[in-house]
């Protein structure tokens, strides 16, 4: 009984073997058919394109205009926020006791040089008394001392009168040079103190300039434009006014401040722009585009072909039915199309649709087939 059931228990066992060893053969999975892609050849093409900064317009000349002597306004000979000419006498102050004041100087030169001749003709008469001997050595030092004293008294009369004449001229304020005058803040009878109220202020118009900050990595690119010749059609600054439209007059650097600001790493540069229809306002805002250094002759491609993968940018480009990815460097984007700066070149057939499945290597088949249009109703 025992011998029995050992020979069904070998059978069994080697029945399943058998069966388990000649049974079907696995079949292997079928191949990947191509991915259908659209693609587009690399093109080169005119890249230009700015980098902005926001900007401030700035007079090249501005003054505020205050008093250096005190008095009552009797007289304002402009218009609120008319241009005037250099010298042109803008404010009066009352005259009168600083006219009083140079008259009283005039006299007191006068009675100073007539005190000095008398002194000089008994100085010089004096020593020709004493080649004779006769007249005391003390009394020609007398005469001498007396002869300086007055001397002085001319050399202080003299330097009163310019004083009395030097804020005679300060009750007359003049235009310092030619520029707008803005609205004035004084009235006619207004009381004003020297040095302290301000009346006025004046500011050049054409050409002006406009004040931005450029980090200080970038100080040796706009060092190098300094002082280049810039022509009217020159696009190296343009700039953006405050409604959006271009400004038509070509700019040129005229200085880069004396230091950087240790707080914001940046510096502040001055370009100068010609304003012959008074377009430009001191203290605008807008906004100063620099032509960038790399535009150029560029590899320019469709914007949608690009794939952004943690921070780096690739496409696929078709080579031999074979998808390949190109880590690139991008510039600037143009509209629906991206500067290629660098890993792509001319020619190149670059993936723009049915990359989102593919993989570097991965097999494709150019041209993506047309759905059919449904019927209407279904």
């Amino acid at each position: 009984m025992k011998k029995k059931n050992y020979i069904v228990f070998t059978c069994t066992v080697g029945l399943l073997s058998w069966t388990a060893c000649n049974g079907p053969a696995t079949k292997s999975a079928p191949a990947m058919p191509p991915t259908p892609v659209n693609v587009v050849p690399a093109a080169t093409g005119s890249a230009v394109y700015y980098d902005k900064y926001p900007a401030t317009v700035v007079a090249l000349n501005q003054v505020e205009l205050r008093s250096q002597v005190g008095g009552f306004i009797t007289g304002i000979y402009f218009q609120d926020g008319e241009v005037v000419q250099k010298g042109k006498t803008l404010y009066e102050i009352d005259r009168r006791k600083y006219e009083a004041a140079y008259r009283q100087a005039e006299a007191s030169i006068q009675s100073a040089k007539a005190n000095y001749n008398r002194a000089k003709k008994d100085a010089d008469r004096y020593h020709q008394l004493a080649e004779q001997d006769a007249i005391a050595r003390q009394t020609l030092d007398n005469a001498d001392a007396t002869l300086e004293t007055t001397r002085s008294q001319v050399a202080a009369a003299e330097a009163s009168l310019l004083a009395a004449r030097t804020d005679l001229d300060y009750s007359l304020i003049k235009a310092p040079f030619t520029g707008r005058i803005g609205i004035s803040l004084v009235k006619l009878g207004a009381q004003i103190s020297p040095g302290s109220t301000l009346l006025n202020t004046i500011s050049s118009e054409n050409p002006i300039a406009v004040d931005f900050v450029v980090n200080e990595s970038d100080i040796p690119r706009f060092a190098a434009f300094k002082g280049k010749t810039v022509g009217a059609q020159d696009s190296t600054f343009r700039l953006l006014l405050p409604n959006g439209v271009a400004y038509t007059e070509a700019g040129k650097i005229i200085a880069i401040d004396r230091g950087v600001d240790n707080q914001t790493g940046t510096i502040r540069v001055r370009i100068e722009f010609a304003n012959p229809k008074d377009e430009l306002k001191d203290g605008m805002s807008a906004v100063l585009m620099v032509l960038n250094e790399q535009s150029g002759e560029r590899v320019i491609v469709p914007y949608k072909a690009v794939i952004e993968q943690m921070g780096e940018f690739f496409v696929f480009i078709a080579k031999d039915s074979i998808a390949e990815q190109h880590k690139v460097h991008l510039g600037p984007k143009l509209k629906d199309q991206v500067v290629i700066m660098e890993g792509v070149q001319q020619g190149d057939k670059v993936i723009t649709e049915g990359f989102q499945r593919l993989r570097d290597g991965g097999k494709i088949q150019i041209g993506i087939p047309q759905q059919p249009a449904k019927a209407p109703g279904k």
